[in-house]
């Protein structure tokens, strides 16, 4: 699978494009990621808000295999 990473360092938001094709039917909030779904309830992307501090967060957590976000 292929998958789109767009930063927009304005706002400070990753997304990550899982589905290039679909119809937006509906966000869910979780913290600061927002998946966005199709009509079939499938993830069509995710934003990461604050990415600027998260992500790095993330990639010390793949190396350490734990973090917490606070």
């Amino acid at each position: 699978m292929t998958y789109k990473i767009k930063y927009d360092g304005d706002a400070d938001v990753l997304t990550i494009v899982l589905k290039e094709k679909g119809k937006l039917s509906h966000a869910e909030e979780i913290g600061d990621i927002i998946v966005h779904f199709d009509e079939n309830g499938k993830p069509l992307f995710m934003e990461i808000l604050k990415a600027s501090k998260i992500v790095p967060l993330m990639v010390e957590g793949l190396a350490k295999k734990e973090v917490v976000v606070a």
